[in-house]
C-alpha cells in the first residue's frame, strides 16, 4: 500500500516557477514508478510526466517538455515536479500517482493517487 500527499501548489504569476512535492508512505516506494497528472476545470485529467523507479527513464507530454522536470529522492520517499516558465493554461489541480510498472503510470492507470494540489497561474 502506498499513500501519496502532494504539496507546494499556490498562486504564481505567469513566467514564474514552482516546485511541487509528493511525499509517499510505504516501505517499498523506491520500487514504484511515479508520475504527475493535472486536471483543469471542465477538462479531463491529463498526463504530465512519469519517472521509473530508478530515476533513469522519463516521459513527458510534448507541451511540457523543456519546462517541467520530474525527479525523485528515494531516500526521502519524495517525488518532485519542477515547473518553469509557467503559463495561465498550466492552471490545474496537480496529482501525483504511482504504480510498480512505468507503463501503467504513462497510460494513466496507476494504482495509487494523491489528493491533488492546486496550481493557479495568473496572467
Amino acid at each position: 500500500q502506498v499513500q501519496l500527499v502532494e504539496s507546494g501548489g499556490r498562486l504564481v504569476q505567469a513566467g514564474g516557477s514552482l516546485r511541487l512535492s509528493c511525499a509517499a508512505s510505504g516501505r517499498t516506494f523506491s520500487t514504484y514508478a511515479v508520475g504527475w497528472f493535472r486536471q483543469s476545470p471542465g477538462k479531463e485529467r491529463e498526463f504530465v510526466t512519469a519517472l521509473d523507479s530508478s530515476g533513469g527513464s522519463t516521459y513527458y507530454t510534448d507541451s511540457m517538455k523543456g519546462r517541467f522536470t520530474i525527479s525523485r529522492d528515494n531516500a526521502k520517499d519524495t517525488v518532485y515536479l519542477q515547473m518553469n516558465s509557467l503559463k495561465p493554461e498550466d492552471t490545474a489541480v496537480y496529482y501525483c500517482a504511482a504504480h510498480l510498472r512505468l507503463y501503467m503510470v504513462v497510460t494513466g492507470t496507476p494504482d495509487y493517487w494523491g489528493q491533488g494540489t492546486q496550481v493557479t497561474v495568473s496572467s
